[in-house]
């Protein structure tokens, strides 16, 4: 089966019907991960920086179905499959799990029992590539205003649900190192405003 993405102009044409169904700061937030993708994608020789661009778009496109917490993976996933973009409903799952454990999830388990054995057996399929990576690093990375710091972004987070695993805070700054070393660039200083 040939893996499907679609084109930049199709994935903005959804993400901004996305965000008329359910408007919020997430839609920048995509926008500057996006952003980040394809910059950093851009200084890496193996990596496509318009994929990268597209997948960072549609990483959240979940949140369309309204405030949901681990729902937006599944629900993003879904979405996009029934579209047969198969390549961008993977990071829909693949973007929060940084580690290969649904347990790491930071938020509510707001899913049904089925879905969540759905999510961990994505989770434990999938192998993770550096286009996985490079969303997990830019999610992280990606605040509504802009690029951050990763620490500043992660404490975000932190700050907003109570906790952060430590193992997932280590494994953050293992990927920023990866692609630094990848890239060339200083994450910490992409220089992102929406």
């Amino acid at each position: 089966m040939k893996k499907m993405l679609p084109s930049k102009e199709e994935a903005e044409r959804l993400l901004e019907e996305a965000y008329l169904k359910n408007p919020g700061p997430w839609r920048e937030h995509s926008i500057v991960a996006a952003k980040c993708a394809q910059k950093i994608a851009s200084a890496c020789k193996d990596l496509n920086p318009d994929k990268a661009y597209i997948l960072g778009l549609l990483h959240d496109i979940g949140r369309r179905e309204g405030v949901t917490a681990l729902a937006h993976v599944i629900d993003g996933y879904e979405y996009l499959m029934k579209l047969g973009y198969d390549e961008a409903a993977r990071v829909c799952i693949t973007h929060s799990f940084s580690i290969k454990k649904i347990e790491t999830y930071i938020g509510k388990n707001d899913v049904s029992p089925e879905a969540y054995k759905k999510i961990k057996k994505l989770i434990d399929k999938y192998e993770y590539d550096d286009y996985d990576r490079l969303i997990q690093l830019c999610d992280s990375i990606a605040l509504p205003q802009g690029s951050a710091k990763i620490e500043e972004r992660m404490s975000d987070v932190k700050k907003r649900h109570g906790y952060y695993p430590q193992d997932k805070w280590n494994k953050h700054i293992e990927l920023k190192k990866y692609f630094e070393q990848k890239s060339g660039l200083d994450i910490d200083e992409l220089g992102i405003r929406v």
